[in-house]
């Protein structure tokens, strides 16, 4: 038996279908008897007649019933991920999503019937017995009460005002008839749960569903169906959030008048009741998810469509956002930042990007949105400029690769002072650890990270053409404009000039995209309320910005353990189990600031830790080994979980070659050996300069030229001169004879001036 049925058969037992006549005894007697009753039997008259006049008064400028339909279902901007889980709706002054009925579940249908009006299905829009208490609470003082059905309470909620007076009242009455007229009793049930609010700025059953327990309606079991049920009588006093455990009762209620209404039984209302009791209802706003990248697109839609649109244009807006990646994202960043106090670490951030799209999946902007105290809501990934450290290097040793350098060039890792000018202490940067490990090649400077290669290589590729690449690459703040050269120096390298960790996720996609660089994308399309597509994101070509092979050499440099055992071990949290990832980490001066970027050809993982203040986290904090990069190691796992192994592609145009493992030309003697990549053209023909020999004894020769120097000396040599004399100073290898060391003067301008003084017949003058 259904439940109309049920509801027929109980009211035909109390005879309200027994099809009697009703009589009105003794009415002859009235009429024929004193003027008492019979004044009073033609007042009665009187107001039956006075009542539709007054109800015509009263209709004369009612909204139609039609406008439940055609003017008030202003649908919120909802903001869902790639999958179509809803993240947020933005609103102005309400939160609502209009569903249709059969996506809200028959529990929750059946419990605000029981609850609000329990002979909906069978009353014409009001009940004569809630009026009869209206009138008797207004004659003794009690104000006017309650007693509204739910056809009564939909037309207050959409047509009228929530004012407790007898004209709105009457008004209420007329339009609920009207719309019982006009439409079906599911269809007003419909517009009913959506429509009527249910605390905070929740308005219909699907947001409220959002609000409370994080899910869709059609998702509500009856514990929850009864608890929003119990709301929207008084959400102020029933919300959890506002009314302490008062829910509790009220849910009980509910529950009890399922009972009575045969909608349940007793056993199913016992167990809900006992789960709404354990609920932990959270006090934060359960119905936004990755609230930094949501308000990070609100303010991209507000830009495109114009905040009017946004608040209240019913936009339908899918993102790039993977929540699943998201929420795994949140938990790491949360967790291993709030294990990292002792190390004075208050901050996070961290995102997820694909580098072939541009498409953000993942984006954390602090270790808690919700911790106002401590600024969680300032999207430290978006909004904070802060200095890169290292981390930045890849980039400089690319635009050295483009001036013809390669991954073989000899460089020397020495204490060296940088000039800056008249007047100015000269710089002198130190290795992280600081050690200084004499003559390296690139591959093997990039990858342990050493600094003073790194200023070099920036001095000899100029900073004007890496701030040129990084700029092409997506770092903004290093574009080479004459009022930015003019505010960096030599330091630039090691993260001089502040970016964002957006910025260098879009740069290091340039790395993983084989140099096509693609611009941040966290929106995919766009509609308005009535399906109409306004945006629809296109992937395009890109921009090349770097060569493919440039591109694929720094990622195998970056992705090579061996080169970076060095500084970093050979298991550090750089390395992803059975995968192959590229990886860079930077870390400032005084420990400000301490990052990790790695990607595969698939994704970008980036980590940024420190303080929102800028104060200095404590001194044990170290790039391999603590801070970003175990947060960097647990958010590439998630990502790379259940995925094969993807390396670089090699381009046809890189070759690989044998070259000498210390000096970086072709083999030479019993030198040891390793494999090495080059651009075709770039590799090297002939064995290192370094290997000179004289008398049978063979010497390594160093000799760097100072490409900065500003008064003719050239301190790049004095800088390798010092440490073999430190380090080296009793192997005989790396301490030639005078005449191979050659400090000042080339062979050939010595042959030169030789020459010249021959032709002068000069004799030169003695010196001492």
């Amino acid at each position: 038996m259904n439940y109309l049925s049920r509801r027929r058969s109980r009211l035909a037992r109390k005879n309200v279908f027994s099809g009697r006549k009703i009589k009105i005894p003794g009415l002859s007697k009235i009429l024929s008897g004193n003027k008492l009753p019979r004044y009073a039997f033609y007042s009665l008259i009187a107001l039956v007649v006075a009542i539709p006049l007054v109800f015509l008064w009263f209709s004369r400028d009612l909204p139609t019933p039609g406008k439940l339909i055609t003017s008030q279902y202003k649908d919120a901007t909802r903001i869902y991920d790639r999958e179509g889980e809803l993240l947020y709706s933005v609103f102005q002054d309400e939160n609502r999503t209009y569903v249709s009925l059969d996506k809200i579940p028959k529990k929750l249908q059946e419990a605000t019937i029981a609850i609000e009006d329990e002979d909906f299905y069978e009353n014409s829009g009001f009940s004569p017995i809630a009026y009869l208490r209206v009138a008797r609470d207004a004659v003794l003082g009690r104000g006017l009460t309650g007693g509204s059905t739910i056809s009564q309470q939909l037309v207050k909620n959409v047509l009228l005002s929530s004012e407790r007076t007898l004209p709105r009242k009457i008004k209420e009455l007329i339009l609920a008839i009207q719309v019982n007229q006009r439409y079906s009793k599911d269809e007003i049930l419909e517009m009913y749960l959506n429509n009527i609010p249910y605390g905070g700025t929740a308005i219909g059953a699907e947001a409220a569903s959002q609000q409370y327990f994080g899910k869709k309606a059609q998702e509500l079991d009856l514990a929850e169906s009864a608890f929003l049920a119990g709301l929207p009588q008084s959400p102020t006093r029933y919300a959890p959030f506002t009314g302490g455990d008062a829910y509790i009762g009220r849910t009980e209620a509910v529950l009890k008048q399922m009972v009575t209404n045969d909608y349940i039984v007793q056993d199913e209302a016992d167990k809900a009741l006992d789960k709404i009791k354990k609920y932990k209802f959270s006090d934060r706003n359960e119905a936004i998810k990755a609230p930094h990248f949501v308000m990070y697109v609100r303010e991209l839609l507000a830009e495109k469509f114009g905040e009017a649109a946004v608040t209240s244009g019913g936009l339908q807006v899918t993102t790039s956002l993977d929540y699943k990646i998201q929420d795994e994202a949140e938990k790491i960043v949360k967790e291993e930042v709030g294990s990292l106090k002792a190390e004075k670490v208050g901050n996070g951030a961290a995102m997820v990007t694909d580098p072939k799209t541009g498409e953000i999946l993942a984006m954390v902007g602090s270790k808690d949105y919700f911790d106002r105290e401590n600024d969680g809501n300032f999207n430290a990934a978006v909004q904070a400029k802060r200095q890169p450290g290292s981390s930045m290097k890849p980039i400089v040793y690319a635009a050295a690769l483009e001036k013809g350098y390669t991954a073989s060039t000899l460089l020397f890792d020495a204490k060296t002072e940088f000039p800056l000018g008249s007047g100015q202490e000269p710089y002198i940067p130190g290795n992280y650890d600081g050690n200084f490990i004499g003559p390296v090649q690139m591959r093997f400077a990039l990858g342990n990270s050493l600094n003073i290669p790194a200023v070099k290589i920036l001095a000899m590729t100029g900073i004007d053409s890496v701030m040129k690449k990084a700029y092409e690459m997506g770092i903004e703040n290093w574009e080479p404009t004459a009022e930015n050269k003019a505010r960096v120096g030599l330091s630039l390298v090691l993260g001089g000039r502040e970016i964002s960790l957006l910025e260098e996720m879009t740069a290091y996609g340039v790395l993983a995209n084989k140099g096509i660089k693609k611009e941040p994308v966290g929106i995919l399309k766009v509609t308005n309320a009535k399906g109409k597509t306004l945006f629809q994101h296109k992937d395009t070509d890109g921009k090349k910005v770097l060569s493919e092979e440039i591109a694929f050499i720094v990622s195998h440099i970056l992705l090579d353990n061996n080169a970076r055992t060095g500084a970093f071990g050979p298991s550090s949290s750089l390395n992803i189990s059975g995968k192959t990832v590229s990886v860079k980490t930077g870390t400032t001066n005084e420990k400000r600031d301490n990052w990790t970027i790695g990607y595969t050809p698939s994704y970008v993982v980036g980590v940024w830790v420190g303080n929102n203040d800028n104060t200095p986290m404590n001194p044990s904090i170290a790039s391999g080994i603590t801070g970003a990069s175990p947060i960097w190691n647990k958010i590439m796992s998630v990502v790379l979980d259940g995925k094969p192994d993807e390396q670089p592609e090699k381009p046809e145009n890189v070759i690989a070659l044998q070259i000498d493992a210390f000096g970086g030309g072709l083999p030479h003697g019993a030198q040891p050996t390793r494999s090495e990549y080059f651009v075709k053209g770039t590799e090297p023909t002939a064995e290192s300069g370094i290997y000179q020999s004289k008398d049978g004894q063979e010497y390594f020769v160093f000799k760097e030229e100072d490409p900065v120097s500003t008064d003719g000396r050239n301190r790049w040599q004095e800088g390798i001169n010092a440490w073999i004399e430190q380090f080296r100073k009793e192997d005989k290898m790396y301490n030639p004879p005078d005449e191979l060391k050659n400090p000042g003067k080339s062979e050939e301008e010595k042959k030169e001036e030789e020459e010249e003084v021959e032709g002068e017949s000069v004799t030169p003058t003695p010196t001492s």
